[in-house]
């Protein structure tokens, strides 16, 4: 890695707690990833995307910003990311996978509060996020209550929050509300930018943006072959890497290792054993570094088949449709698709069910780990109906509900390990 710490600094980063975190981060790292056998040569570039996690990507964020592009962060898959590329900004995931700065954090909200909305506080105010201190804008959903009243206080210590309201219902109303959301984002891009949503750039963005989800599904059919030709933890960090990396060079990075895949699939080569037991993950995200147990799964004799959560399929499996002559009729597009998605928020969710049913189906799944971070209640409460539909149908599932801590790693791998002998059976 090149010498970046004259740009963290004038980020305002706290540099010594930022060293700390690189090396906890780049040692996990080549424990969990690099440890891996036979692994497809493509992960080279997301190895190299790791090792420049906070480098050279930020600087090239720092490069247009300085050309006069805007920078969006976000932290959830409901942002159309396709609106922000068509008035010329950078879409960016925002850091909030790691167990840091908590104890700050609960000057602001409460200890019981879930991890990935604590994480999101603590990067921020350890001051070891470059991402959040370059964004021009951070865009805050309103989607679970967690989060709508933890912006309330996120809004004290950052200076450009801007609030996007999730409709909780997929009704006619819901839909209204959503349509009408959009429409105040897209105007407030405009605003920042200077940049007015036309029908070929907001065609453009709409064309980056399923290339990349082309490129994603891509990799996660080619899962359904036996053996598996790639790990469930490299393809999760694609998914990872999926939110913050340049949308045209992620894609051709990510075809390349299908092609790849392909051709190891015509030769029957695998990562894994033909017999390894097939899970599949449903429910909350992971973002990185989170990563404890697709590699609790993989070193206890399973394999990962599939995500369903918005590290995965839920935040991906859909296109827009660009079919319109009208800014306002590929609003309306943007609107179908995202309103497909079946987050947990929603009440009814059956189609959630039906989804994890087909993903099981799909990637010839002979079990589901279903995975809720402690006091995120939309996924708790969904996991005991996903465990009573799924079970009804002969799919085994485990229920896991953790942190982002190592505390509990022997436990969680005892119940694992316990659950792959059921599957082997």
């Amino acid at each position: 890695m090149s010498d970046y710490k004259e740009m963290w600094s004038s980020l305002g980063l706290d540099l010594e707690t930022h060293d700390a975190v690189l090396n906890l981060v780049g040692k996990t790292y080549q424990d969990v990833f690099l440890s891996q056998n036979n692994r497809p040569k493509g992960m080279e570039y997301f190895d190299f995307v790791v090792s420049e996690i906070h480098g050279l990507r930020i600087k090239e964020l720092l490069d247009a910003k300085a050309e006069g592009r805007k920078i969006v962060g976000t932290f959830c898959v409901f942002v159309p990311e396709e609106i922000v590329l068509a008035v010329n900004a950078i879409c960016v995931g925002l850091c909030a996978g790691a167990e840091l700065g908590f104890e700050a954090a609960e000057e602001y909200i409460p200890r019981n509060t879930c991890s990935l909305i604590k994480s999101a506080f603590g990067f921020k105010l350890a001051k070891v996020c470059p991402y959040i201190e370059a964004t021009d804008l951070i865009v805050g959903e309103n989607t679970c209550d967690g989060k709508k009243k933890a912006y309330e206080a996120y809004g004290n210590i950052v200076d450009n929050l801007y609030i996007m309201d999730i409709p909780q219902m997929k009704s006619e109303a819901g839909r209204a509300l959503l349509k009408s959301e959009y429409k105040k984002f897209a105007d407030k891009l405009e605003e920042i930018t200077g940049v007015k949503l036309t029908v070929e750039n907001l065609k453009k963005g709409i064309e980056t943006v399923n290339n990349k989800r082309k490129a994603i599904l891509r990799l996660a059919n080619l899962r359904a072959a036996n053996p598996v030709p790639i790990s469930g933890l490299d393809v999760l960090l694609a998914n990872q890497v999926y939110f913050y990396d340049n949308p045209e060079r992620f894609t051709a990075s990510v075809n390349a290792i299908c092609d790849e895949l392909e051709q190891r699939i015509e030769k029957g080569e695998g990562v894994f054993p033909k017999d390894a037991p097939r899970i599949l993950l449903s429910g909350c995200p992971m973002a990185i570094p989170n990563w404890k147990i697709p590699n609790i799964i993989e070193t206890s004799g399973a394999i990962v088949v599939g995500e369903e959560m918005c590290t995965g399929e839920r935040g991906s499996q859909k296109l827009t449709n660009d079919n319109a002559n009208t800014v306002d009729q590929l609003l309306d597009n943007i609107v179908d698709r995202y309103f497909q998605i079946d987050c947990a928020v929603f009440t009814p969710n059956q189609t959630r069910y039906e989804h994890i049913k087909e993903m099981a189906k799909k990637y010839k799944a002979d079990g589901v780990l279903h995975y809720s971070l402690q006091f995120c209640q939309p996924y708790q409460i969904e996991a005991i109906s996903v465990e009573k539909n799924l079970e009804k149908e002969g799919i085994p599932v485990l229920n896991i509900e953790t942190d982002y801590s190592q505390e509990d790693i022997g436990q969680l791998k005892t119940r694992i390990e316990a659950f792959i002998e059921r599957l082997k059976k």
